[in-house]
């Protein structure tokens, strides 16, 4: 079903997220190692998440219930971690439309095949020809835009 309320949050995020690659690529460059930036942005959206769980659910994370997850559930920390630092450290060389556009094809085709499986507990969602028409659509338009980019160079 349709959300309007989701829908323009989920656009606020993905326009945000090729800002936050440049943004740490300049921190990066102040602090005088890439690397680094990540740390730092870590930290702030730490600080970000404790704040926001704490106005939204006045609680904080019972810790003591970590130990009842299965280990596969942390690895989203190391998932995230590695996007944040291949944004910092890709974008500002391959650029970040580029950066962007590959990353963003990945995920819906990744989306997808989680959906179209079942995979990680999702719901089942088949996948349907006009979706896959779709997809199709959208690597053509990542083909098409490494062309003009071959070409403008």
């Amino acid at each position: 079903m349709f959300s309007l309320k989701y829908a323009i949050w989920a656009l606020m995020a993905g326009v945000l997220i090729p800002v936050m690659g440049m943004l740490n690529a300049r921190l990066g460059r102040h602090l005088g190692e890439p690397l680094h930036a990540p740390v730092v942005l870590f930290g702030v959206g730490l600080l970000f998440c404790i704040v926001c769980a704490l106005l939204i659910t006045r609680s904080l994370p019972d810790l003591s219930r970590l130990s009842h997850s299965e280990p596969i559930n942390f690895v989203g920390g190391m998932i995230v971690a590695f996007y944040v630092i291949s944004a910092t450290m890709v974008a500002p060389h391959f650029g970040v439309a580029n950066f962007i556009m590959f990353a963003v094809v990945s995920q819906i085709i990744g989306s997808v095949v989680i959906d179209h499986f079942g995979l990680f507990s999702a719901a089942v969602r088949p996948v349907s020809g006009l979706r896959l028409l779709g997809i199709v659509i959208l690597v053509a338009g990542l083909v098409i835009t490494q062309f003009a980019n071959a070409k403008s160079n």
